[in-house]
């Protein structure tokens, strides 16, 4: 594959060493050096699941473009592997490899002793200010096309057999998914989130196959040699990995300063701020909605949800509605005819009260009833929540 023409300065790197390997990265790629090679489980784009290999690559996404022919093609693995192994020759690199591409090639290193985990990052999300302590998580791509991933790279300093490194790749995806649930993230946010992860187990080779007699003999022979899973308590070891996902996970979240506030709960459950006006404006009593009118019901809707009592109540709102909706509540059956069951009304009027007083709980009763609008088509405790916060129209 011919390369293009690069006229830009040497590309530095940084190098840091490892329990079992080097990390070389530039902003080009990230890869793990092991001259005395590691035995990896992995879903990589180049991969034959199981492997002994020398290097763990990833490769970003605009080496790869860069280097591309057709750069408005599906990326093949076959191209990837011609892509990288220019990479490798460009970089003296030596031995075989698994590969991976990836959007950007961040990275966090945690080691907990004998493990170590490289949480790659592609982010596309920021924070943004939007009113007063108010903010949004946004993105300059927008939503459709935003992506959040986490790929990780788990070394164990240990020889570990292929049967128990599946087993541990297991126990730590499934760990990861447990923790971005955990999370409750907006659901807009949620959706773009590991869609393209990536995650590689890897461990040493036992020291004796690293014997050059040895090789030339067996030769790297997966199925002859003699693993050392019988010399840790695999229990205790089992919680150390899902302990050190948990927290890779908390690092790389911290670092790229993500965190979900009121609005981006609104967003997720379809509700703009201007929707929430014109409800307001559409049960006014002897006046017509100005501009003025809609500017001053904005900067008391931001008001109010800037209260963290608010906050806090219609935050409580979005979550009992959803645990309501999915039964996760044993003793409440919504599809049964429940008698003195209202604590949407509950929640709607101390918002009201909140924010009006008295004569925010009688507007939010003309709110509740009508319904007007937005309030319509979302659910009973949402619904009622949001007659409360516009009272004071």
């Amino acid at each position: 594959m011919a390369k293009k023409n690069k006229n830009i300065k040497e590309i530095k790197s940084i190098k840091s060493k490892l329990a079992n390997g080097e990390l070389i990265k530039n902003e080009d790629a990230l890869y793990i050096n092991n001259p005395d090679y590691f035995l990896t489980f992995s879903d990589l784009e180049v991969s034959d699941g199981i492997d002994i290999i020398e290097n763990i690559m990833v490769l970003s996404d605009d080496y790869i473009s860069f280097n591309r022919e057709k750069e408005d093609e599906t990326l093949t693995d076959v191209e990837l592997m011609e892509i990288t192994e220019e990479y490798k020759e460009e970089k003296s690199i030596e031995g075989g490899y698994i590969c991976q591409s990836f959007d950007k090639i961040d990275y966090i290193t945690n080691t907990y002793d004998d493990i170590t985990v490289i949480t790659v990052i592609s982010n596309d999300l920021e924070i943004q200010d939007f009113y007063n302590e108010l903010k949004v998580v946004n993105s300059w791509k927008g939503f459709s096309n935003a992506k959040l991933n986490l790929g990780q790279i788990i070394l164990l300093d240990h020889a570990f057999s292929p049967k128990l490194l599946i087993q541990l790749y297991k126990i730590a995806t499934k760990q990861k998914v447990k923790f971005f649930e955990s999370l409750h993230l907006p659901s807009h946010i949620n959706n773009i989130s590991n869609n393209e992860d990536f995650l590689v187990i890897g461990s040493n080779l036992p020291e004796e196959t690293l014997d050059q007699d040895y090789i030339m003999e067996i030769g790297l022979d997966i199925t002859n040699m003699e693993y050392k899973d019988d010399e840790i308590d695999l229990d205790e070891f089992i919680e150390r990995i899902e302990d050190a996902v948990i927290i890779s996970c908390e690092d790389a979240l911290e670092k790229i300063n993500l965190s979900t506030g009121i609005l981006d709960y609104l967003v997720s459950e379809g509700i703009q701020i201007g929707e929430i006006i014109e409800v307001g404006m559409s049960l006014l009593e002897n006046m017509e909605p100005t501009d003025e009118l809609k500017e001053k019901l904005e900067k008391q809707l931001l008001e109010s949800i800037s209260d963290r009592n608010i906050n806090a109540l219609i935050i409580g709102a979005i979550r009992m509605e959803e645990d309501f909706k999915k039964g996760r509540i044993r003793e409440i059956n919504l599809n049964e005819k429940l008698v003195h069951f209202y604590p949407d009304a509950l929640i709607g009027a101390t918002i009201a009260n909140q924010i009006a007083g008295t004569k925010g709980v009688l507007n939010f009763r003309r709110y509740s009833e009508n319904k007007p609008g937005i309030l319509y088509g979302l659910g009973p405790i949402l619904s009622n929540a949001f007659a409360g916060l516009i009272v004071d129209a």
